[in-house]
């Protein structure tokens, strides 16, 4: 990780990036003598170029000029998509070190150096090549009066967080099944002095969480259920926040199997389950004063063995039968048992994420999450803020009555999936069952998960999406209130 300092004068053996407002009347600044600070000037009216470098031989001193957008949020996430920018120039041109100054806001600056951390994460844990490629940048010295070291430390605590959630979902099942991913979060936990608590194979059995028995019968591992506990002294809130993830290590879709390539970023599915333990722990890391529980049920969906069948009824751990009409409906399953095993928490709030279905991301593509509510609209007004303030934004989704009927069953309380429309409020319908009359906000992640090319800060791969609006949203809502 890029290593963050903030110093009083720029370091002359560093090369220097200056961010300038484009609406500011000149471009002066100690490091550009005027026959630069005009030329910037100039080609800016001209030819409305915002990217200006000039090499100094043993350095560079880089100029940009950043557009003021229309929504403050916008600006923001402009500023961090530069940052990524700035890496991928620096690495270029093998700058393994800058001083960033700018008469800018401090939330711009922070923004443009959270950008170039998120940008500069890799995984190539596997591969062979001694000169495989590697970041050469790597430190950032901020000249700025603003800005505090608990800024800095701020940014770089929930960018820690990021990675270990990127890292988990970029690991291939054949080195992290159910009980790694539990052993994962336990070492989390850990370093985060959290409580954590594994229940494995017969334990489950006792607790009778018959939706993560069912779908693990395919499989030949084991399946697990972490519970996660943050409870700071002091906390603000006397009911806790309550977090549940998917954690399916790998689906194939079960008996339902997956047609054609579907199954190639399947290790991904336990995107959920990362995202909420990656968030408690930054909660934990940052001190803040908030009561917080995550769940995260897991295992593989496979077709072997004594695999789970279309047509089956399964017993959840609530009580409720549920008839199996799709074993590719797999991640609501399991996510059932868990929240509601959330309810003897008596939590204020319980948010749930998952790459849940394909219906999400064909709806809103990966520019945002899908989100539904039940009972919840007061606390969902302001996970929509600070999705902005992230530029995790969410795109919210009816949930009236009328879907509870597709999810009816014939023969059982309820159905595992609906009718071939509206594929991601069925799902949400089916969740929301097994919370009751508790706030209750659901989060489908499936399109923003992952993604299969680089684009602005984020790399290939796992994005760590969600980690940031959890944090965002526990700062906004639960303190800042």
């Amino acid at each position: 990780m890029i290593t963050i300092d903030k110093i009083n004068t720029a370091k002359k053996d560093f090369s220097s990036v200056i961010l300038f407002d484009e609406n500011s009347s000149n471009f002066n600044n100690p490091l550009l003598c005027e026959s630069q600070s005009t030329y910037i000037l100039n080609s800016f009216k001209e030819e409305k170029r915002t990217f200006f470098v000039f090499n100094r031989l043993d350095s560079w001193v880089i100029a940009i000029l950043y557009p003021i957008k229309k929504t403050g949020f916008a600006t923001i996430d402009n500023l961090r998509k530069l940052g990524a920018k700035i890496l991928d120039f620096c690495d270029k041109e093998h700058i393994k070190n800058i001083n960033l100054l700018s008469e800018c806001e401090k939330e711009e600056m922070l923004a443009f150096v959270e950008g170039a951390m998120l940008a500069s994460y890799c995984f190539d844990n596997y591969k062979t090549d001694a000169d495989r490629l590697i970041h050469p940048f790597d430190h950032i010295s901020i000249i700025h009066e603003d800005i505090e070291q608990k800024d800095i430390e701020h940014i770089r605590i929930i960018c820690e967080a990021i990675e270990k959630c990127k890292d988990l979902v970029n690991e291939p099942y054949n080195s992290l099944n159910a009980e790694g991913l539990a052993s994962s979060f336990e070492k989390m936990a850990q370093e985060a002095n959290i409580d954590v608590k594994v229940f494995h194979q017969q334990e489950i059995e006792k607790m009778k969480m018959g939706g993560l028995l069912a779908v693990n019968k395919g499989s030949i591992d084991p399946p697990t259920f972490t519970v996660m506990e943050y409870k700071p002294q002091g906390a603000l809130n006397s009911q806790p926040l309550a977090l549940v993830g998917k954690g399916i290590v790998y689906d194939s879709g079960g008996l339902n199997i997956k047609p054609g390539d579907y199954m190639n970023d399947m290790k991904t599915d336990m995107a959920g389950a990362a995202m909420m333990a990656a968030s408690i722990y930054a909660i934990s890391r940052l001190n803040l004063p908030i009561w917080v529980v995550a769940f995260m049920p897991s295992t593989d969906n496979r077709p072997c063995g004594n695999a789970y069948a279309s047509g089956d009824i399964i017993n959840m751990y609530d009580g409720t039968n549920v008839e199996v009409v799709n074993t590719d409906a797999e991640g609501r399953m399991i996510l059932a048992d868990a929240l509601a095993y959330s309810k003897q928490y008596n939590p204020a709030l319980i948010i749930d994420a998952a790459t849940l279905t394909g219906a999400a991301e064909r709806a809103i593509g990966p520019y945002g999450i899908a989100v539904m509510e039940n009972h919840a609209g007061m606390y969902l007004s302001d996970l929509k803020q600070a999705g902005k303030d992230v530029y995790e934004r969410l795109a919210e989704f009816p949930f009236w009555e009328e879907y509870d009927d597709i999810i009816k069953s014939e023969i059982a309380d309820i159905k595992n999936s609906g009718e071939k429309f509206a594929g991601m409020i069925t799902a949400g319908k089916f969740l929301a069952h097994f919370t009751s009359e508790y706030p209750f906000i659901h989060l489908d992640i499936a399109g923003v998960a992952y993604t299969d090319h680089k684009h602005d800060y984020y790399t290939f791969g796992a994005t760590g999406y969600g980690v940031r609006l959890i944090v965002r949203f526990v700062e906004k809502y639960f303190i800042e209130k």
